[in-house]
């Protein structure tokens, strides 16, 4: 029986300043917000955890002191958190590469993702993608619903993002926020750049068509927590089924 490959590690986005849910993350970091009676970034690290990652690294940046009383003892069920904090916020790009040196020699794969997602989809198909081709970075993808600006080619490759190179290919995808990188994408970042991740797949794909892998995931859940009615909504529904919503 092939062995189901698997990631150590995992960066979780948490320090974002989550404006969009104010006046709701004007003293709590988004990803820390209750829902359905437990913090949003548990239902990642749950979701993370059953897929075999070890530990967690969560950069803080807006009310980072929440952390520490969310965790206090620096696990999560037995794991390992591990914070970075940011006093200056560096996107998403700049937050990666700010977390290299928590890295482990070991920690090829990273798994990233965003801190105000919820989802069950089903990472084992991102990995076994990822460990197919190793590209250095790796991008879960749904073909419905939410923000579609990821356009994806006839062969099923990435050929832009938001529009940058003016590729809408032959579909537009919704990219979920969660992705693997190499150990290798990280060289290609600046230390203490504020940057996102996007500008930096957008110039790969530019440079080198197709070497930003995609696969398309339509299994599952998956809510990006973006308004605070679209919060109040999944926190209503959450409730009403139990705090292990996605538990199996």
């Amino acid at each position: 029986m092939t062995e189901q490959p698997s990631v150590r590690t995992a960066f979780i986005l948490g320090a974002g300043l989550g404006m969009r849910l104010r006046p709701l993350t004007e003293e709590c970091p988004k990803p820390l917000l209750p829902l359905g009676g437990r913090p949003i970034i548990t239902y990642a690290m749950e979701h993370l955890r059953a897929a075999g990652v070890e530990r967690f690294i969560v950069n803080t940046h807006h009310r980072a002191e929440a952390y520490a009383r969310a965790f206090p003892d620096g696990t999560w069920r037995g794991l390992p958190v591990l914070f970075r904090h940011e006093p200056v916020l560096l996107d998403t790009a700049g937050g990666l590469k700010n977390i290299e040196v928590l890295l482990d020699s070991d920690d090829e794969t990273i798994l990233v993702y965003n801190g105000d997602v919820v989802s069950d989809l089903p990472l084992e198909r991102l990995l076994t993608a990822h460990f197919r081709s190793r590209p250095e970075a790796m991008l879960a993808l749904r073909s419905s619903g939410g923000l579609r600006n990821v356009s994806v080619d006839g062969e099923g490759r990435i050929c832009d993002m938001r529009g940058i190179l003016g590729n809408p290919g032959t579909r537009q995808c919704l990219f979920t926020g969660i992705y693997a990188v190499e150990r290798a994408f990280l060289d290609r970042l600046e230390p203490g750049r504020i940057e996102s991740v996007v500008p930096v797949f957008v110039e790969m794909i530019r440079r080198q068509p197709g070497s930003v892998g995609s696969v398309i995931i339509d299994e599952g859940s998956w809510h990006d927590i973006g308004t605070v009615e679209a919060y109040n909504r999944l926190d209503e529904e959450f409730a009403s089924r139990g705090s292990g919503a996605f538990r199996k």
